[in-house]
């Protein structure tokens, strides 16, 4: 950490005022360190008696909570383990998380905390967050309220619950969908965890299991649509905005039909972001920019067919052709005509209007180029487009067949194919087949991730297009430079930034560009995070987007300014002080999982 910059108020050096003593301080997700609290400590706070006498370090804690996560049985109970230690102790939690990344990752989050929350009423312990509902339109400001000051939240993540994680309408339980992705902005971004706020607006829900079941903690009521729904969804912005008016908004796991709609709507008024239509978009974009430095191919003569359309379809078309319009200077409309997008109607056309959504319009193609050519199958646009790169995320497995991806490999040299429908077993096809149809000459990524794939005595890395190396490092740019918007531009350079991360485009690596991965590894992600943080902040300042005083003008010192303001799980010194003087955090009343709200720890890890 850089001392030049101790002072920022989001600064994580120094010690941390705090008023609270005894059992409280123990209470403290934020405060506690358990069996790590000094001697001074023990003796200043009140803690002897309270505590074991001896005193123990975070690597102690760390080894012993370790142990007792690999006794749960299976991955749902490994889960719960961890969101009992994350309300007993935030920094072990992390820390846990951190030291055994790659193993845990799946269980956090995608695909066990579908799980949890599939089944959230019959796991729930303890509330965690800001739940709002439709039918209590009027408190939402009241309800808001209970969070902090002006100044205290950075950070919102919002859900309707109706799309989660593939599993689909979860209603109430779509609350622990903010949880788990908040948890990736701390864990990748240093987002600090109680400055952050995961809201659910429970709209009621579709989902006949959750409605018949006499334990389901939402409204008993199908969801709401038309004016109930966007007036519910605008008092929410409006309150939020009010209360929290620097805060960054990030809406994830909406439905189809109001994703994209809700984010074209406040995209132009605040900076918000929706992962499922940019994150997405962002990464598999940045695979593409790596791809197409390897393959050698230009941003004007490039040729994408993008298979299935949805949320995530048109979003990454969307950030495909933002970026050949920045790289070539098109109209954004002149790009998009080297994007051919195909969805349950066949290949986009106007003609289909009908069955489009507004997403899918801007890329229906005129009939009349498609009068005499076939279409209605995936082989016959590849036969007809000849692409350099075909994307997948239809969750049709298989839908990558051996014919498909020969016909594309006949007619360019580097077939770029991501198969990205998750979970693996909706892969539109194995990384493995790809090497074996192409010869070899494939370059590929994937939505989960793979081992390496060995052909003709060579070893390929698979990359993982995996969000988490993308969307923290947005926000914690965002929320660094107090954003008024978050622009397109904003999008691209944050999205070069990861693309140049990339193992494949670095040159002191060993191995041929071809055999290395077009994407970072998620273990390298704070690191990422910092690159892509700067990027976004570099890019706000030159659009005037940026409202913060004081970013150094100087890069070194502006990465050195992003890492003192990115929160990291060691235990910092405590400073006692009086509850008269104290900020509402020392008082342990700030975050999400405050004391003030109450506890119920259930489980023992520190």
């Amino acid at each position: 950490m850089s001392s030049k910059f101790g002072k920022l108020p989001l600064s994580t050096s120094g010690p941390i005022e705090c008023a609270l003593t005894g059992s409280a301080l123990l209470n403290d997700p934020y405060f506690n360190k358990g069996s790590a609290f000094t001697p001074e400590e023990r003796t200043e706070f009140k803690l002897h008696g309270l505590l074991p006498p001896n005193v123990q370090t975070l690597d102690d804690q760390v080894k012993r909570a370790y142990q007792q996560y690999r006794s749960r049985s299976d991955d749902l109970a490994k889960n719960t383990f961890m969101t009992s230690m994350k309300e007993q102790n935030a920094v072990l939690y992390y820390r846990l998380i951190h030291d055994h990344l790659k193993e845990m990752f799946s269980i956090i989050y995608t695909p066990t905390e579908g799980d949890a929350i599939a089944n959230y009423s019959r796991l729930f312990r303890r509330p965690e967050g800001c739940f709002l509902n439709v039918e209590d339109q009027d408190r939402i400001a009241d309800d808001l309220n209970q969070f902090g000051s002006p100044d205290e939240i950075d950070l919102i993540v919002v859900s309707d619950g109706e799309q989660i994680l593939g599993i689909g309408d979860q209603g109430v339980g779509g609350i622990l969908i903010s949880v788990a992705k908040l948890v990736i902005y701390t864990l990748c971004a240093g987002i600090h965890p109680a400055r952050t706020l995961p809201v659910v607006l429970d709209c009621g829900t579709n989902n006949e299991e959750l409605l018949k079941d006499d334990l389901y903690l939402g409204l008993r009521r199908p969801r709401a649509r038309g004016k109930e729904y966007d007036e519910f969804v605008d008092k929410f912005i409006r309150a939020a905005r009010e209360k929290y008016p620097n805060a960054y908004i990030h809406f994830e796991d909406f439905g189809l039909h109001n994703a994209r709609r809700i984010l074209d709507k406040y995209q132009p008024q605040f900076a918000c972001f929706n992962d499922d239509v940019q994150g997405t978009g962002c990464v598999t974009l940045a695979a593409v920019m790596a791809a197409l430095k390897v393959a050698d191919v230009k941003y004007e003569d490039l040729r994408i067919v993008l298979f299935g359309s949805g949320t995530a379809g048109t979003g990454i078309a969307d950030q495909i052709k933002d970026a050949i319009a920045i790289n070539t200077s098109r109209s954004k409309e002149d790009a998009g005509k080297q994007v051919w997008c195909i969805d349950k109607p066949g290949l986009l056309l106007k003609s289909k209007q009908k069955d489009l959504t507004p997403a899918q319009l801007s890329y229906a193609r005129d009939d009349a180029e498609w009068a005499d050519k076939p279409h209605g199958d995936l082989l016959s646009v590849i036969k007809a487009v000849k692409p350099h790169v075909l994307i997948g995320t239809s969750t049709q497995p298989g839908a990558f067949t051996e014919a498909v991806v020969r016909e594309m490999a006949a007619h360019v040299a580097r077939p770029i194919i991501f198969p990205l429908s998750n979970p693996t077993k909706l892969h539109e096809a194995t990384p493995a087949d790809l090497f074996a149809w192409t010869a070899g000459r494939c370059l590929v990524a994937t939505g989960s991730p793979f081992a390496p794939v060995t052909h003709d005595g060579r070893q390929f890395e698979v990359a993982e297009c995996n969000n988490s190396t993308t969307f923290p490092g947005i926000g914690l740019g965002a929320v660094l430079c107090r954003a008024s918007r978050l622009s397109p531009g904003l999008l691209v350079a944050a999205t070069n930034a990861l693309a140049q991360q990339a193992p494949a485009l670095d040159p002191a690596a060993k191995g041929s560009p071809r055999e290395r991965a077009l994407l970072p590894d998620v273990t390298a992600v704070r690191d990422i995070s910092v690159r892509i943080a700067h990027a976004v902040i570099r890019a706000a300042q030159a659009e005037g987007l940026a409202t913060q005083r004081g970013i150094p003008g100087d890069d070194a010192e502006l990465d050195a300014w992003i890492q003192e303001q990115m929160w990291e799980p060691v235990y910092r010194p405590l400073r006692r002080v009086g509850r008269e003087e104290a900020s509402r955090f020392a008082r342990g009343e700030a975050g999400s999982a405050s004391t003030k709200r109450g506890a119920d720890y259930t489980e023992g890890a520190a």
